[in-house]
């Protein structure tokens, strides 16, 4: 894994890759952005979350191959 705050592990959501410390998969957080959640908002509405977990998310999706 290339950003220290996005893990992959076999025991978590089934190795799909989560938010360091927490089980809110990248895929998540990237659907609460398309549906119109601001930034903002994610931080706000699921604890543990912050800013550079979000930008994150974006980078995980943004460059992950499959």
């Amino acid at each position: 894994m290339n950003h220290d705050r996005i893990v992959l592990d076999p025991a978590i959501l089934a190795g799909k890759p989560v938010i360091r410390g927490t089980r809110l998969s990248v895929e998540f957080i990237i659907g609460l952005l398309a549906d119109g959640w601001s930034e903002a908002a994610i931080v706000e509405n699921y604890s543990g979350m912050a800013h550079d977990d979000v930008l994150a998310c974006r980078r995980q999706a943004t460059t992950r191959k499959e």
